[in-house]
């Protein structure tokens, strides 16, 4: 039984750094399964900084199969502790943690869905204090998203106990609480092909310069105050 707890929360574990809205959930033979949520904007609304054809392939293809991907995992999980499989739940590990990873699409959504305007108040002095200022920031997060081999993410996270800013990177769906349980992600810049290939074809760098236009301030400033009050 404490096998089988300690299991589930790691199941669960694979999508931390989403919260309560990391998709619209529900409960499937005791575990928690997703469903594709709705975008909170049209699939335009972040022209010309991401074209509309990108998002509609992104949230209706990558994000669902990700959805599908994780919720039939975790049926076969159950499947496989029911009978006492344990190859089968240690094979299955590695389904749940990239599909679950991949649920962090819902932060991407969230995250781009403002106007750019710079952060002000207590996130906007953090970054001036961690950083120097919002481009230095903004230069960092670019330079290490455009430095990541394959697949991955670049992240402005911050550290709830030390209180303090971080930016790391992480490969392909990992989910920034990977490189520390303490870590809670502000903005998370997706930096997988599909994210920009049909726009900016392999020019990642471009991509990255332009997604600050559409990044969410209000969002992150939000979340840092709540973690950092």
């Amino acid at each position: 039984m404490a096998f089988r707890a300690l299991l589930t929360r790691r199941t669960l574990a694979a999508a931390s750094g989403l919260g309560p809205n990391g998709g619209v959930a529900t409960s499937f033979r005791g575990l928690q399964t997703f469903s594709l949520p709705d975008l909170p904007y049209d699939y335009g609304a972040l022209q010309p900084a991401i074209s509309g054809e990108i998002m509609q392939l992104h949230h209706q293809k990558h994000h669902q199969a990700y959805v599908t991907n994780y919720n039939k995992a975790l049926e076969q999980l159950h499947d496989a502790m029911s009978k006492g499989d344990a190859p089968a739940v240690v094979k299955l590990q590695s389904a749940i943690k990239f599909n679950g990873g991949g649920l962090s699409d819902l932060i991407c959504w969230v995250m781009q869905a403002g106007g750019g305007e710079p952060p002000k108040g207590s996130l906007g002095w953090a970054i001036d204090n961690n950083f120097g200022s919002v481009d230095a920031l903004v230069q960092k997060m670019n330079a290490e998203g455009a430095a990541l081999q394959g697949s991955g993410w670049v992240w402005l996270g911050v550290d709830k106990e030390l209180k303090k800013l971080v930016v790391e990177t992480t490969s392909n769906q990992d989910p920034l609480v990977t490189k520390g349980p303490s870590l809670v992600p502000l903005i998370g810049i997706d930096v997988w092909e599909h994210a920009y290939y049909l726009q900016y074809k392999n020019v990642r760098p471009d991509y990255l310069k332009n997604i600050w236009k559409v990044i969410n301030w209000k969002y992150a400033s939000e979340v840092y105050e709540k973690e950092c009050p």
